[in-house]
């Protein structure tokens, strides 16, 4: 089996230390993030091979976030090293009614400024039979849309399973430009990620009416938009996230798998949460994982969830576990008891 590659901007995250607010901070805990960086480290820390794809400045603070891939086993041999700035967001965690703030520094960096030339796919692809991205990549710039295509055509002549997050960012782009680059590029696709929601801002697609109320209201709603997904752009499978938000530290969590044109649903999962940034990527690589061990579809959108539940656990962007705890989530009763 070959690698799966990711391809998008890794940046440097500053937040306060546990659930400090901004104007308290005196001192700025650091880590390394991204969207498709995370896939990636999940991906790694289920023992798939992995690469990340990208720019990084010259100089420490590149080396720095080179070292931190390398530190849990994810391939950086295409990262290309530039002068200038890496991006930096800044992260204020939510507590019960306070919600979590964000605020991005990343305009010129090394990776927003890349071009064409500097991304030789048919050498990047030579190992790998999996291309995964997200919408926040094209969104970066001008040139990036275009470097997204090629990655693209370039997978799907290598016959790769490509799988993309649409992950809109309103501070990068509008909806309207949105929805122009990336219903270029969904024809490629082959996974998709998302939430009902999501698809409604990036795609213009929305649930039918159903008269119905409820949990069967809302599953009837993403059935809906995963069909209307299908037919449109010729998809594999759709895989939806659904969070039920019930302050910044109680979250509701699951997620439906549409593939073959039936409707996989997870348990649904009560979290209390410690770091939610990275949930929407562990589900990704938790399910990419899956997919490619073999696992049916109930099996795979449950492993998916489970993996997306811990992430939600642990400080950082990471999600740092293991198959066996996955797994012991999946399929036991997330009591949260200390195992001996």
């Amino acid at each position: 089996m070959g690698k799966v590659v990711a391809f998008g901007e890794i940046m440097m995250r500053l937040n306060p230390a546990g659930y400090g607010r901004f104007v308290q901070a005196r001192e700025f805990e650091v880590s390394f993030a991204g969207s498709e960086a995370n896939v990636a480290v999940c991906l790694a820390g289920l023992g798939e091979k992995a690469a990340f794809v990208s720019k990084l400045p010259t100089g420490e603070i590149g080396q720095m976030a080179l070292n931190d891939l390398r530190r849990v086993g994810v391939d950086v041999s295409h990262v290309g090293r530039a002068p200038g700035r890496i991006g930096v967001f800044f992260l204020e965690k939510g507590a019960s009614q306070r919600a979590s703030k964000v605020i991005y520094d990343r305009v010129n960096s090394v990776a927003a400024n890349a071009k064409p030339e500097d991304f030789d796919w048919d050498a990047i692809f030579s190992d790998a039979d999996w291309f995964h991205f997200t919408g926040i990549t094209p969104a970066l710039s001008p040139e990036m849309p275009r470097i997204c295509m090629e990655a693209c055509r370039a997978a799907k002549r290598r016959g790769l399973t490509v799988s993309c997050d649409p992950n809109f960012r309103e501070s990068l782009w509008t909806r309207e430009r949105a929805r122009q680059v990336m219903a270029e590029l969904m024809p490629y696709v082959d996974v998709f990620f998302s939430n009902v929601d999501q698809v409604g801002d990036v795609l213009g697609i929305f649930p039918e009416e159903t008269g119905l109320s409820g949990e069967e209201a809302e599953a009837q709603r993403q059935i809906s938009v995963a069909r209307q997904l299908t037919r449109r752009y010729g998809l594999q499978k759709v895989a939806f996230t659904n969070r039920k938000s019930f302050s910044a530290t109680e979250n509701g969590w699951s997620g439906m798998l549409y593939s073959g044109g039936e409707a996989y649903f997870s348990r649904k999962y009560r979290i209390t949460i410690v770091d939610r940034v990275g949930g929407g990527d562990s589900f990704a690589g938790g399910l990419i994982y899956s997919l490619r061990r073999g696992d049916g579809e109930q099996d795979a959108i449950d492993f998916a969830v489970a993996a997306s539940c811990l992430k939600h656990t642990i400080e950082q962007d990471y999600d740092l576990v293991s198959v066996e705890e996955v797994e012991a989530l999946a399929h036991g009763s997330g009591d949260g008891r200390i195992r001996r």
